[in-house]
């Protein structure tokens, strides 16, 4: 994990040193910021070689949403959201945003390092196939995805939600089985969350968005008539 730089933003220094201390020791590559502004000016000056963010919510100057907020405006990096606030509704809102993955504190620092891991795993996958879905063209190796030739941004979990429902053609998935395979661990909250990702994906892959058909009862299927 050498070549891989997580930026640590929170604004508590234990909080830092903590998460620090265990990626350190699975040799990856650590930058801190202890607020919001500082986190912004630290990514714009090391965006090319930052990997995954883990970004707190409440802090000073600047919180985590407007943070993610800008940090999306101009990068699909993987973005994990600490929180001691365990609400349902700050986890949609998160994801709504573009958050690819949201953790609730106190949590085992095992298992962060765990969840970063598995993330990046995903992220980092090489495959050539190139494959188009009458007019949606996807490049799994580049993670890009074209609409009649005309590259459209997802975030990391639009994306592997999206390259989910795509390799399963034709199959009903239900939500539970998509928040099994995607989340790629138990989700304990609403799965309302896979229906605020579809209809974002829809948003974007414009009229090609019918492709995924909602299957009342069940859930969603990519389907291309």
């Amino acid at each position: 994990m050498a070549n891989n730089c997580v930026l640590v933003v929170d604004d508590e220094s234990r909080m830092r040193k903590l998460i620090k201390d265990f990626l350190k020791a699975k040799e990856y590559n650590i930058l801190e910021a202890e607020d919001g502004e500082k986190a912004l000016q630290v990514f714009e000056e090391n965006k090319n070689k930052i990997t995954l963010i883990l970004l707190d919510v409440m802090m000073p100057k600047l919180d985590g949403w407007s943070v993610l907020r800008q940090v999306r405006q101009q990068s699909k990096v993987p973005i994990i959201m600490l929180t001691a606030r365990g609400e349902e509704q700050d986890e949609l809102f998160g994801f709504e945003l573009g958050a690819d993955e949201y953790i609730s504190k106190p949590f085992s620092p095992k298992i962060l390092v765990a969840r970063v891991e598995a993330i990046l795993k995903r992220t980092s996958k090489d495959t050539s196939k190139i494959k188009d879905y009458s007019g949606i063209e996807i490049d799994q190796e580049g993670r890009t995805v074209k609409v009649d030739g005309k590259p459209i941004e997802l975030s990391l979990r639009e994306y592997e939600l999206f390259i989910y429902l795509v390799e399963n053609e034709n199959i009903a998935l239900s939500r539970d089985k998509i928040l099994n395979n995607v989340w790629n661990y138990d989700y304990y909250g609403d799965s309302r969350t896979i229906d605020s990702h579809i209809k974002k994906i829809r948003h974007k892959l414009g009229k090609k968005g019918r492709y995924i058909k909602t299957m009342r009862g069940v859930g969603y299927k990519f389907e291309v008539k």
